[in-house]
């Protein structure tokens, strides 16, 4: 990683500190939650409170992570000329994402999250969902702070809730599939699930980048509105190549944090999976495929926690032999590829702007 990406990325860290911090001060608690009305204010109820709801999200942000859709949001406001008149928003794209991380966990049953137990195995299911419900809501906060005309903080509130749907939308299709080994989804059907399970995000904070660098910038007319369909096209194929990747790694050489082939653990119909059932050659090679999947899937219903089955590893290994594997990781790369076309579109308006497009052109090395 380079000092240019380093240093805008300190940036936002100390950002969402702020908004999720460790010991919360009576400004915080007045902040989100008018606590001069309730009387909380420097009460040891509200300390006690404060640890069960911020203890879980502090957890899981303080383990790491890429922060690279803050990021994206203030390259593209800084390449349009804003500055970092985007930066105070960073937790409307970080925390939301870290809340989906709970819930996905919950709802898969993992058991590992960025090398350590999953939240909720160390908390409580209970804890774990309110919480993770709280970092969904925490970051309007950050619009409410923003210095920003009162029809620009309506916008962005509307696209938050438009996004937080199809998230959840999204989720629901990723879900429905997972449950019943035999569901076997199109792959336009799992483009659409990641579109807008992981794109929405990254078109959010594309749009938020747009709307930051408008005000900023002096371009009330929206002169340069036009890119915005553009850019946000972008922000998905980012969104939808780096969970391609993601997948691609979990069947290879594992994942970070997380234990190799959990997706086969939790049934998921990851694209190399996808790939795989819908390349057969003829009807008895289908049918085949199809009894591995659905044998593999089950056999790790009763398998031991944290151990992967023989037959999960066959199934990885014929993953790989039918270049599977290697078929996914290109298409995540062709995505992301596109995305960085795309964001050369920007026509920066002097060498501030040129940098921070530069950077937006090199995005894959940052989440690749």
């Amino acid at each position: 990683m380079t000092l240019d990406y380093t240093s805008r990325l300190q940036k936002i860290e100390a950002v969402l500190r702020q908004f999720l911090p460790p010991e919360p001060s009576d400004d915080w608690f007045n902040c989100n939650f008018f606590a001069d009305r309730c009387e909380f204010t420097g009460s040891r109820a509200a300390r006690e409170l404060a640890d069960a709801l911020l203890l879980p999200g502090l957890d899981l942000f303080s383990r790491g992570g890429k922060r690279w859709r803050p990021l994206l949001a203030l390259l593209v406001c800084e390449s349009l000329g804003g500055g970092d008149a985007v930066l105070p928003l960073s937790p409307l794209l970080e925390f939301c994402h870290n809340a989906s991380l709970i819930h996905d966990d919950i709802e898969d049953n993992s058991a590992e999250r960025r090398g350590k137990p999953a939240i909720h195995l160390l908390y409580g299911t209970d804890t774990a969902i309110n919480s993770a419900c709280f970092l969904y809501f925490l970051p309007l906060s950050a619009i409410d702070c923003w210095d920003a005309p009162p029809e620009a903080k309506l916008r962005l509130y509307s696209l938050w809730a438009r996004e937080m749907r199809a998230l959840h939308l999204g989720q629901s299709m990723d879900i429905a599939w997972h449950r019943n080994a035999e569901t076997i989804p199109s792959i336009d059907d799992y483009h659409k699930m990641c579109a807008l399970k992981t794109g929405v995000l990254a078109r959010l904070a594309v749009n938020a980048g747009c709307i930051a660098a408008r005000l900023s910038s002096g371009d009330a007319g929206g002169a340069r509105q036009p890119l915005l369909p553009t850019l946000e096209k972008a922000a998905q194929n980012l969104g939808l190549g780096f969970q391609i990747l993601d997948d691609v790694k979990n069947l290879s050489e594992g994942i970070p944090g997380k234990m190799r082939g959990d997706d086969i653990i939790e049934g998921k119909k990851s694209l190399p999976v996808l790939l795989y059932l819908h390349g057969a050659s003829s009807t008895e090679e289908a049918e085949r495929r199809h009894r591995l999947v659905v044998r593999a899937f089950t056999a790790c219903k009763s398998a031991t926690p944290d151990t992967l089955p023989p037959e999960a590893r066959e199934l990885i290994s014929e993953l790989d032999a039918a270049l599977c594997l290697e078929k996914a990781r290109y298409e995540g790369r062709r995505l992301l590829s596109e995305a960085e076309s795309a964001f050369s579109m920007i026509v920066p308006n002097g060498k501030t702007e040129a940098e921070a497009r530069e950077l937006l052109l090199g995005f894959s090395r940052l989440i690749g």
